[in-house]
């Protein structure tokens, strides 16, 4: 599925902190949640893992603000993402809630977000392996597997946690270097499932980030 920003679409030490405010019983609930896949299981078994925890039909809604290097607001848009039958629609809107027209090759408007950033489309790429440079990473204290997962001459390397399934961090390469970077810094458990709650995207060492906020996932 796309976006799971979404969904484009977890659970440890972030969804701790995401869930300090809800009954003390769910972050612990969460913490002992079977891992989703085996310690030995093959990146393809990881990749599909990840995919099970993205509803195949979904409407996605929350919004995307983007930030100077000064730390001042530039840009604000809520987004709507539907996904039925395979297919994936997304639309943007003002603050005012009128519609935005925009393209969905490179970047969204005056963001640093790409239609894959919201789509997660890249997660449905069919070349998968594990990264040659770091099979298994942690992040903050999070055991991850690192995939990397390529299209043509499009590459993402993800960051999956083992324990719960879900993309915790991803990179675009281009020639093997990192062009921009995609970063859940907080998780939320929508229905059954873990998701993204806030996303950065960014190039690297990019000091203030497009902010994308998951509100609703149905």
């Amino acid at each position: 599925m796309t976006a799971i920003l979404a969904a484009v679409v977890l659970a440890a030490t972030n969804a701790v902190a995401e869930a300090e405010s809800a009954p003390a019983s769910e972050p612990l609930a969460a913490l002992a949640e079977a891992p989703a896949f085996g310690e030995d299981a093959s990146a393809r078994e990881i990749l599909d893992a990840c995919r099970g925890m993205m509803p195949k039909d979904v409407t996605v809604r929350g919004h995307v603000n983007r930030r100077s290097r000064h730390g001042t607001q530039i840009a604000a848009y809520r987004y709507t993402l539907v996904r039925r039958d395979g297919e994936t629609d997304l639309s943007l809107a003002d603050k005012d809630g009128r519609e935005v027209p925009f393209e969905k090759s490179g970047r969204l408007l005056d963001t640093d977000v790409t239609w894959s950033d919201l789509a997660m489309d890249f997660l449905w790429w069919d070349d998968v392996s594990f990264d040659a440079d770091a099979e298994s990473e942690s992040l903050q204290g999070i055991i991850c597997k690192v995939l990397l997962l390529k299209k043509g001459d499009r590459a993402f390397r993800a960051w999956i946690d083992r324990r719960t399934g879900a993309m915790l961090q991803a990179a675009e390469l281009r020639d093997g270097k990192v062009v921009r970077e995609v970063f859940c810094t907080s998780l939320k458990k929508f229905g059954d499932r873990w998701s993204p709650r806030n996303i950065e995207v960014g190039p690297p060492g990019a000091k203030y980030r497009t902010k994308i906020v998951v509100e609703d996932v149905k």
